[in-house]
């Protein structure tokens, strides 16, 4: 399976955009680990991507196909290079914040905060009904 020129033009851009240029990769091609059977045994499908002024490595074995791993690769380092040069936090940290300050159990006070207020809430709501005249 080839990569779709799309989606190199995007990494291409997302690159550019970044500051990282194909002249500051050493890429290099080594033999995959784990499942594959022989495929992964004979050829050298993994891609390792080191961006020289920076230092950043990166190692990519996720499809068994050498040119998917490319791309793979370089969207790894720019998102690599967004969190440790940029100090960006990328959408997948953003999300991982969100659920786990949503599971992230309450403080006392807070808790007291929150049932204080559903309490006036309450009493608000109640003096809002119908007066009614019953007559003993």
């Amino acid at each position: 399976m080839t990569v779709s020129i799309e989606k190199q033009k995007a990494v291409e851009a997302r690159m550019k955009d970044l500051g990282i240029r194909e002249e500051e990769l050493d890429e290099s091609f080594i033999r995959s680990q784990g499942a594959g059977g022989q495929k992964v045994n004979k050829s050298s499908s993994c891609v390792r991507l080191v961006h020289r002024p920076t230092g950043l490595e990166v190692k990519c074995q996720i499809s068994r196909s050498q040119a998917d791993n490319r791309l793979f690769a370089r969207r790894i380092l720019c998102e690599k290079y967004e969190t440790q040069v940029l100090k960006q936090k990328t959408a997948k940290e953003m999300e991982a914040y969100r659920i786990r300050k949503q599971k992230k159990r309450r403080s006392r006070k807070a808790k007291e905060k929150m049932l204080a207020n559903k309490k006036a809430h309450s009493v608000k709501k109640g003096l809002r009904q119908k007066i009614s005249f019953k007559e003993e």
